[in-house]
């Protein structure tokens, strides 16, 4: 019996045995690929945990380095360039009554002066936009630079209207190619900081305005109206050199394939404001199509770019019509002063042909201009609060209802101080809405066509500055009212195309490609 149970439970483990046996059996033929699976997942494991390298773009670079020494730097030779550009405008109003003088000229001839410097500027705006996006921003600005000052000193060797009016013309194109300066800028700036800085520039604007009137305060009187544009040209020599301290825009060599390039920038900001650079390499795509006009009337811009033109153009003929003008009212003692001296009761006539040809500035006179220079940077803290709360959009609505309201108060009556004032206020005002401009500009066109979206808005401010002198200096003489209306009536339209721009830009990032 034992023997038997014996058996019986060995035959027992044997079929337990073998039915375990088929039961793996069976298992691989229903699951063929299970252990080449397994392997395959266990050879393939240590791939998956491999992480993507890391890459960053300019805009991460740009904004992880953040604001120090190099910005400051890049902030006070940029702005150095605004000196050099305000001087050679400004010159217009301080040497309009000596070339009157010089040459006898009539009303409309003084006022093609300065419609001749912004034919140069709208002529090359757009060429030099171009040229920036497809080969670079810093090239435009040093060349520009160049042109305008090797112009200007030519210009105080005139020995003819006709020959002052086209050495202007040219100082005008090298002045277009100065502009790119503020692009350059921009994009080196982190996000944060523009709606600060780019406003504080107009201080640089104002010393440049204040330079050239206190050379014609002095040296005018002594030496003459040409001696003041040789030495006007000083900034724009120390100007060019101090350009060598200033790289090419990262984005812009980017954009162009540069990526070597771009890092080097990048590192040189990083290390002078002791910071570091994002982990990874920079990667962005290259844009083979810089510089195309067609996508600044693309669907995506059209309207946009449609109402930058006009806010652009009323920026220019707003502006300079208040520089003009208040130089007009001056020279020619247009004003309704109640408390008027004897200086500014003389009018501007002649017993003989109706003209008057020589009534040059006063030291009065030359005063209520500084004063008026002043009210150019006495708002920034203002403009700085409407960038930051209002945005770009509504600031530009604002200042362009508050400049319509005080261009009509210039036809009340009322004291030198009184006018003085309106004077200060109404530069303030047609200049914040200058710098809102330019910042909503730059920020609103992608890498590829910034330059050049800048260049087209700033030919069209031009024929806003072409026009200006006509009304300023021609309609002027025979209705102040007249003269004026027109400039009331163009900011209000602007204000109410800046409502409808559809984009805005307050706290965005610089696109690089549309």
């Amino acid at each position: 019996m034992g023997s038997v149970g014996r058996q019986r439970r060995s035959s027992m483990k044997t079929q337990l045995v073998s039915a375990i046996q088929l039961e793996e059996v069976e298992m691989e033929v229903n699951n063929p690929h299970q252990e080449v699976n397994g392997l395959y997942q266990e050879v393939n494991k240590p791939h998956q945990e491999v992480k993507e390298p890391q890459t960053y773009s300019v805009e991460e670079a740009v904004e992880t380095i953040g604001f120090g020494r190099f910005h400051i730097l890049l902030f006070i030779i940029m702005g150095s360039a605004s000196i050099a550009e305000a001087m050679e405008i400004m010159l217009l109003a301080v040497v309009s009554p000596e070339i009157r003088c010089e040459w006898h000229l009539d009303d409309w001839e003084v006022a093609l002066v300065s419609t001749m410097v912004f034919a140069g500027f709208m002529v090359c705006g757009v060429l030099s936009g171009y040229v920036a996006d497809r080969y670079g921003r810093w090239k435009v600005v040093f060349g520009g630079s160049l042109w305008a000052a090797y112009f200007s000193l030519l210009t105080s060797f005139s020995p003819s209207y006709g020959w002052f009016i086209f050495l202007r013309l040219m100082v005008g194109c090298g002045v277009a190619g100065c502009s790119q300066g503020f692009v350059l800028k921009t994009e080196f700036i982190p996000a944060s900081y523009r709606s600060y800085l780019l406003p504080l520039a107009s201080i640089f604007w104002m010393v440049g305005s204040m330079l050239i009137i206190l050379l014609g305060m002095t040296v005018v009187p002594t030496l003459g109206w040409r001696w003041m544009i040789r030495l006007s040209v000083i900034p724009s020599v120390i100007l060019l050199l101090l350009f060598q301290l200033i790289p090419e825009s990262a984005r812009y060599n980017v954009s162009a394939g540069n990526v070597q390039a771009a890092v080097e920038t990048l590192q040189r900001i990083a290390r002078m404001n002791r910071a570091s650079m994002p982990p990874g390499s920079l990667v962005e795509p290259v844009v083979k199509d810089r510089g195309s006009w067609r996508l600044l009337v693309s669907p995506a811009f059209r309207r946009t770019s449609l109402l930058l033109w006009y806010s652009w153009f009323v920026a220019s003929f707003s502006y300079y019509g208040s520089v003009l003008s208040s130089s007009e009212l001056l020279e020619k003692n247009l004003l309704c002063v109640t408390d008027a001296d004897a200086e500014h009761q003389q009018k501007h006539s002649h017993p003989e042909d109706g003209l008057c040809y020589c009534i040059p500035f006063g030291f009065s006179d030359y005063q209520t201009l500084l004063i008026s220079c002043l009210g150019e940077v006495a708002l920034i803290p203002l403009n700085i609060f409407l960038l930051n709360v209002f945005g770009r959009k509504l600031s530009m609505v604002l200042l362009e209802l508050m400049a319509a309201l005080f261009f009509m108060l210039v036809n009340i009556c009322s004291t030198m101080f009184g006018f003085t004032i309106l004077l200060f206020l109404i530069r303030s005002l047609v200049s914040m809405n200058f710098n809102v401009v330019y910042i909503y500009t730059a920020e609103v066109y992608p890498t590829e066509v910034r330059s050049l979206g800048m260049g087209f808005c700033t030919s069209f401010s031009r024929i806003g500055g072409m026009i200006a002198p006509f009304i300023a200096q021609v309609l002027m003489s025979h209705s102040v009212i007249l003269a004026l209306l027109p400039f009331t009536v163009a900011c209000v339209l602007c204000a109410v195309g800046a409502f409808l721009l559809p984009i805005e830009t307050k706290g965005r990032a610089l696109l690089q490609s549309s």
